[in-house]
């Protein structure tokens, strides 16, 4: 059976075959149920993959294009060392602009891991010297080169250490995610199998009555086919409009100090969570289709 006569089929019906499957009942219930829940979940899953892949990638992107210099000298030798270190970065190419930070700044990095109450101007704070780069950089390994042979209290830091890990866990949870939607997908097609051979073995004395008139075991399998594709897509397409909406009304990013900000589609991203219901039809309709096909073989 093709796609275009598997639609059409779907799409057509067939009011005599229809009455094979119960319209309501326990197998109705279960799959529209089973696919409205599956797919809210799907849609949990595609957010949380598409808000830390986007968080991984601004965050990268920021960490790609700074650095930081860490000076570490005695008080004497900090500002010759600072003035030093500017003039290098002034004169390297492939760097924007650098600056020297307040000590005002560098207290505010320190306060949330110290506190406010923590003495921080009795305490030897290194010089901080935060780099913008240019699209395209410096010579890390040079300018390292050319600090510690000018400015031996001057550690240069590319941030590479920051955005790896970014990188890998954003990856992993992409495949988590991926995981997830296979696996639900999987339980979807299970459910779907157990509510049409319930129906089936529910329907056992119908089923032998069409046979004895000359009904087809294709066409006792169609009218299943077409109940059950319909109750997964229409259960499919309720759960991803409620996954949609609930993952709108979280809160937004701009909103400080919310749980899980950020999380939910951006642009075109929204149009995604409507192929589920799709996608659901098709698992339906392959899963009944074997399902039925295998149980009216054992009847025979």
């Amino acid at each position: 059976m093709g796609i275009v006569n598997g639609i059409q089929m779907i799409l057509a019906g067939d009011k005599q075959a229809d009455r094979v499957v119960p319209p309501a009942g326990f197998t109705a219930r279960l799959t529209s149920f089973t696919a409205a829940v599956m797919s809210f979940l799907v849609v949990f899953a595609l957010a949380l993959s598409m808000a830390t892949g986007r968080l991984a990638d601004r965050w990268s992107a920021e960490l790609s294009r700074t650095s930081t210099v860490r000076i570490s000298a005695p008080e004497a030798q900090l500002e010759i060392q600072s003035e030093r270190v500017m003039e290098i970065l002034e004169t390297t190419k492939g760097i924007a602009s650098a600056r020297l930070m307040r000590a005002d700044e560098q207290h505010a990095l320190l306060e949330p891991w110290f506190g406010p109450d923590l003495p921080l101007d009795n305490l030897p704070i290194p010089r901080l010297i935060e780099v913008v780069e240019e699209s395209v950089g410096p010579d890390m390994e040079g300018l390292r080169f050319r600090l510690a042979a000018e400015a031996p209290g001057a550690v240069l830091d590319d941030h590479t250490r920051w955005r790896r890990p970014l990188v890998d866990a954003a990856a992993r949870l992409r495949m988590l995610a991926v995981l997830s939607i296979c696996l639900i997908g999987g339980a979807l097609a299970a459910m779907i199998t157990l509510a049409a051979q319930a129906a089936l073995a529910a329907n056992t004395q119908v089923i032998q009555v069409l046979r004895l008139v000359g009904a087809k075991d294709k066409y006792i399998a169609k009218a299943f086919v077409r109940r059950f594709t319909l109750r997964g897509f229409f259960g499919a397409l309720f759960g991803s409009v409620c996954g949609m909406v609930a993952i709108f009304l979280l809160p937004s990013a701009a909103a400080e100090g919310a749980f899980l900000t950020g999380l939910g589609f951006s642009g075109m991203q929204w149009f995604i969570p409507l192929l589920i219901p799709l996608i659901a039809a098709i698992l339906a309709f392959w899963a009944t289709r074997i399902a039925a096909n295998r149980t009216l073989a054992r009847m025979n």
